[in-house]
């Protein structure tokens, strides 16, 4: 009994990582149009973290509520306008934090 549960979960996963993929995203991708981006960012991120402990685990919300269901859009940095209500403005979004970031 063990051993298939052993051998489903591992079904479960490779046939998850197969059909998960980054697409074009790699290290050092704005390295010719924006050589210091990366370094911006970490540098924002890191000094955000510094003042508050608790963002790494609210970014990880927020990717996960923007990525879940269509793929990583964006879509949840989107202000609302007066014809649209924002996804981020949805009710089960409306805890999300870290957008001052």
């Amino acid at each position: 009994m063990r051993n298939q549960a052993l051998i489903l979960l591992c079904i479960v996963v490779f046939g998850v990582i197969g059909t998960c993929h980054g697409g074009s995203l790699r290290k050092k991708y704005y390295k010719k149009t924006c050589p210091t981006a990366e370094e911006i960012i970490k540098n924002a991120t890191e000094k955000h973290v510094a003042n508050d402990p608790t963002l790494p685990a609210r970014f990880l919300r927020m990717h996960f509520h923007d990525c879940f269901v269509r793929g990583c859009d964006g879509s949840v940095l989107l202000n609302s306008t007066t014809n649209n209500t924002a996804e981020k403005d949805a009710i089960p979004n409306l805890t999300l934090a870290g957008f001052d970031v």
